[in-house]
């Protein structure tokens, strides 16, 4: 039989932790800024950096602010599920489909070095404007890897051109040092299973 004053006792300790939990964190957030433009970079080699990013443009478009998303190794005829959907709000999402494909599809370095360069010619571009309130560049890590874009250009207008209360969201394997030096929040994305690796394909409404 439980004994009601010793359950009395665990809530009043309960409460009061809980009471000293909260004092602390409203200290903590009086001396925070309510907002700033962030720098989000999310890499690792697990699965979900995309679809992570994607859930904050489309938080985004939730609340009525505009988007810019630029996918620089997805091709158009990825057919993917977040181009349909965000097909679906022309007022708030600006889509650029720049890439090819991956490395090994194209085989010509060349062509893949004047995809990027079209691409992040189209992201300066959402990065500077006042419309868009935040930026996807989907891959550009991967980009930066194979040195298809100088890291020294993207960091210059990362921190010298971008509005300071736009977020720019960066995705793939591989972060840049400088990237992660200049973030304000890196997620590292360990992968612990993946599908793939027991022989089952990339799924619809999964991986795209």
């Amino acid at each position: 039989m439980t004994d009601p004053l010793s359950d009395r006792d665990e809530n009043t300790r309960h409460a009061e932790k809980a009471k000293k939990r909260k004092a602390a964190h409203d200290k903590k957030l009086s001396g925070m800024t309510d907002s700033k433009g962030l720098i989000i970079v999310h890499t690792g080699t697990g699965k979900g950096k995309t679809s992570a990013a994607l859930g904050m443009v489309f938080r985004h478009i939730g609340h009525g602010m505009p988007v810019g998303v630029v996918h620089f190794t997805k091709s158009e005829k990825w057919n993917t599920g977040e181009a349909k959907l965000l097909a679906r709000f022309p007022e708030l999402a600006t889509l650029h489909i720049m890439g090819e494909g991956f490395t090994w599809e194209t085989q010509d370095r060349e062509r893949d070095i004047a995809a990027a360069r079209a691409g992040w010619e189209r992201a300066k571009e959402l990065i500077r404007d006042d419309r868009h309130r935040m930026v996807l560049l989907d891959e550009l890590n991967i980009v930066l890897r194979y040195d298809y874009l100088p890291i020294e250009e993207i960091v210059a207008v990362l921190l010298d051109e971008k509005p300071a209360d736009k977020h720019v969201v960066i995705t793939g394997r591989n972060a840049h040092p400088a990237l992660i030096e200049i973030a304000d929040l890196v997620t590292d994305m360990t992968l612990v299973k993946h599908p793939f690796r027991s022989g089952v394909k990339a799924q619809k409404g999964v991986e795209f």
